[in-house]
């Protein structure tokens, strides 16, 4: 495998802001379809669900009615209600999907008419890389922002729903069928139990409180095991050098590009084994990140929009340090930087 470094021209920069301003605005297209789609679909279930729960209490109020028809009535409402939950997580997640794009949308058009203006001294030029890096930060905070959105909806957020639909049906049931209602006590249980575990996950990645407690590396070796029973794959940490505390900056800079990277090589490259390797060196700290994935080719590499990459690229140079990825397509990729180990 060749050695190569992203580098970024300012016609190349231009071209990519572009690209991605034409993405961002299809995509905002196709959200605000899906909205008006949404919406539609939201007030048909909406009407069902009243017709179901006005049923349901005309069935409560009946003395004779028969236990079986009870419960057809009570499984009847707890789907159109988990129906009219999952309809407004799914129409709340698309309409912040759609003003994060809109935010992107208007920082790339900004981004876009400084670029696209005359050139200037290179000190001015210094001012455009400093935007051009301003734009990555902040763009790639609203991504993990949107992303930590997405799986607080689809974890923690619907779970609480159904809690509270489970309890419903629980408290109905204890007069009519007790053992069930036992039943359906205990898988609440259940579910809290894992719907906890989920949220101490998000907890962690939000900010791991042993980084600052502890520090780099045995944060790494933490978030590496618990990254390996959510994936299934063989991660491993080696580390070299001397084992110490950095500078509390760089610890979280690094932190947060192992992680970034962990979690590419999880969602894009088919990879089984990953391997982090952090060295501690009396001057330079050294990181890569391994994985057998399916790997990719150079022109690939040139076109690639990934804001995590970019911004981990950026922090490294601008601490002095360097980036790069050696990959090609079927060999896997390593992707390293090396950063100044102040203490």
């Amino acid at each position: 495998m060749v050695n190569k470094e992203l580098e970024t021209t300012s016609p190349d920069r231009a071209m990519d802001f572009q690209a991605e301003l034409e993405e961002t605005q299809r995509s905002l297209r196709e959200v605000t379809l899906m909205i008006e789609q949404s919406q539609g679909e939201l007030s048909k279930l909406t009407q069902r669900n009243t017709a179901i729960s006005a049923h349901l209490q005309q069935v409560q109020k009946q003395a004779q009615t028969p236990v079986e028809e009870i419960k057809m009535a009570y499984d009847s409402a707890l789907d159109a209600q988990q129906r009219l939950f999952v309809m407004r997580g799914q129409l709340e997640k698309l309409q912040n999907d759609k003003n994060h794009l809109e935010k992107i949308k208007s920082i790339l058009e900004k981004a876009g008419s400084e670029l696209g203006g005359t050139e200037t001294s290179s000190s001015a030029g210094g001012g455009k890389g400093q935007l051009s890096g301003i734009e990555m930060i902040v763009n790639a905070q609203e991504a993990e922002r949107q992303r930590l959105s997405r799986q607080m909806h689809d974890g923690p957020a619907q779970a609480l729903s159904n809690f509270i639909l489970q309890t419903e049906i629980a408290m109905r049931l204890l007069d009519v069928d007790p053992n069930q209602a036992k039943e359906e006590l205990g898988s609440l249980k259940t579910s809290a139990m894992g719907t906890f575990q989920k949220v101490r996950n998000f907890i962690f990645e939000l900010r791991p409180m042993m980084l600052d407690d502890l520090g780099l590396i045995p944060t790494i070796r933490k978030y590496a095991d618990a990254f390996k029973e959510q994936t299934n794959l063989d991660v491993s940490v080696t580390v070299t050098g001397s084992e110490r505390r950095l500078e509390p900056y760089l610890e979280v800079m690094i932190f947060r590009a192992i992680q970034e990277l962990l979690g590419n090589a999880a969602r894009h490259s088919q990879a089984t084994m990953i391997k982090v390797q952090v060295d501690i060196g009396n001057e330079m700290t050294r990181v890569s990140v391994d994985d057998n994935g399916k790997g990719f080719d150079s022109e690939t590499l040139k076109q690639s929009n990934n804001l995590g990459l970019k911004l981990i690229r950026e922090r490294a140079e601008m601490l002095g340090g360097n980036f790069e990825i050696d990959s090609a397509a079927g060999k896997g990729t390593r992707i390293s930087f090396m950063v100044p180990a102040q203490t």
